[in-house]
């Protein structure tokens, strides 16, 4: 992804949506279009295909959740969602509405550009992280410190989600949408037994280092 890349901001709010504009184009080096209503986003998006799609929750005309289905109908243009509405995050990042990361309010500007880089990098379809684990999604090949590693379809795309949030935990049920796209009924302990086989295969190539920790009570999360 070029640092030309454009990034569609979505907010009603023209003080915040200034700030953002400021800082992407100053400070990140990208291409800014900025519409403030929901139910404009498609038009926009259809007019000046953007690389990326910074998406406000509250807004007239359309919300961003439903903006968000909206985009992801079409398929997998990143898009990072705002929100002052902390109870929203579980279905911001679960498949049915298919939000590549979030920002709660208020924030950063530069936490924003930070994230917005991240999210572009991740799209780009080969992440590498500290510790030598990258993943490539458009190969659908990962390597842990130089050597293939050996998954199954699930395997390779629970690992390539925790990879994309690294440090953040995910409940069991989210991890469930992530590797059933169909939304198949399966209970906890498959998502259980799909991370014990990953972990073996991961200590082949490193047998000293955690990848994924479990979080008592709540769920998984990839140690970075």
């Amino acid at each position: 992804m070029t640092e030309q890349a454009t990034i569609l901001i979505v907010e009603d709010e023209e003080k915040i949506a200034t700030l953002l504009r400021d800082y992407l184009e100053k400070t990140g080096g990208y291409q800014t279009c900025w519409v403030n209503r929901g139910d404009e986003v498609m038009e926009a998006i259809d007019a000046t295909p953007p690389d990326l799609v910074l998406l406000d929750l509250m807004l007239p005309g359309m919300d961003g959740l439903e903006v968000c289905k909206a985009i992801r109908a079409r398929g997998s243009l990143p898009v990072i969602m705002i929100t002052a509405l902390v109870e929203e995050i579980d279905r911001l990042l679960g498949l049915e509405l298919g939000a590549d990361d979030y920002i709660c309010k208020p924030f950063s500007p530069r936490e924003v550009v930070a994230r917005v880089k991240a999210v572009l990098r991740r799209a780009s379809g080969t992440l590498q992280l500290p510790g030598g684990l990258v993943t490539d999604s458009g190969r659908r090949v990962a390597s842990l410190n130089g050597q293939t590693l050996t998954l199954t379809p699930v395997e390779f795309e629970l690992l390539s989600y925790l990879t994309q949030h690294p440090g953040q935990v995910f409940s069991r049920d989210q991890l469930i949408n992530v590797i059933y796209k169909d939304y198949r009924v399966v209970s906890d302990r498959t998502v259980d037994t799909h991370v014990k086989n990953l972990r073996q295969k991961l200590a082949m190539a490193s047998p000293k280092e955690e990848i994924i920790e479990s979080v008592y009570g709540v769920g998984y999360r990839l140690v970075v």
